[in-house]
């Protein structure tokens, strides 16, 4: 799995509730307003902004809520001030985890963060401490069923896809961010649905976790900063095998 985000796969195999589903659209909301305050209402000219609509749609966020982000951005409903943050540390059995966020009060979120971290059993580091073990990705998946790999493979490298991976239930496509657009219009114009398409932090390597008690603390983590209304991504490099992963989601 070097090189790709193992928890991409294992948040697909997640049912996404209607509780999930609101709060997803809660965490995109902040990114359209932070998106249009900083380069303009406009996704012909804001590059961040139309990731970000493509983000809200693909989630089925309705119409009426996108324009209205993307106004408190601007300034047309009223300021909002969200600033960016992101926190560095460890998840049990020395797990690199980077936590990236949006917020309107860093003084309630750096301590809420740390508390998550050290509930799990890991530790917040200090900024920089993991950072270098990933790499700015453009990261793409697909279902399984949707393509034949062969197909899909033929289609991404000709796109400009750096690597593809069979994770079991999707197709995990990796690329330069330079090709991200090039890559999302292809699978688009072959008509190609996709699971998720984002600009991503991939870990360069991973590390196997082979005992379920600390693959259990893993996913319990992760799964705690996902459901942090402040927290928009979390990246981690560890490696979950199937066997140890069923025993850890019983």
């Amino acid at each position: 799995m070097a090189g790709h985000s193992h928890w991409a796969g294992i948040k697909h195999k997640k049912a996404a509730n209607d509780a999930k589903r609101g709060k997803l659209w809660s965490k995109i909301a902040r990114q359209l307003i932070v998106a249009a305050k900083a380069g303009g209402g406009d996704p012909s000219t804001n590059l961040t902004l139309r990731y970000s609509i493509d983000k809200a749609k693909d989630a089925n966020m309705p119409k009426d809520t996108i324009e209205k982000a993307i106004k408190k951005g601007t300034g047309e409903l009223g300021a909002i001030e969200y600033v960016e943050v992101l926190y560095e540390g460890y998840a049990p059995g020395g797990i690199a985890v980077m936590v990236d966020g949006l917020t309107d009060n860093r003084n309630r979120t750096a301590p809420e963060i740390k508390k998550i971290f050290e509930r799990r059993g890991g530790s917040l580091g200090a900024s920089g401490c993991v950072n270098w073990m990933f790499k700015k990705k453009g990261l793409i998946t697909v279902k399984t069923d949707a393509i034949p790999e062969e197909d899909l493979m033929d289609i991404a490298l000709t796109a400009g896809a750096e690597d593809m991976e069979n994770t079991g239930e999707i197709y995990e496509i990796t690329c330069d961010p330079a090709a991200y657009e090039d890559l999302r219009a292809a699978l688009k114009e072959n008509d190609i649905p996709t699971e998720t398409a984002e600009l991503s932090m991939i870990p360069e390597n991973t590390v196997a976790v082979n005992d379920v008690e600390t693959a259990k603390k893993i996913l319990s983590l992760m799964e705690d900063f996902e459901d942090h209304d402040d927290v928009q991504n979390v990246y981690a490099n560890f490696d979950i095998p199937d066997d140890i992963l069923a025993q850890a989601s019983e």
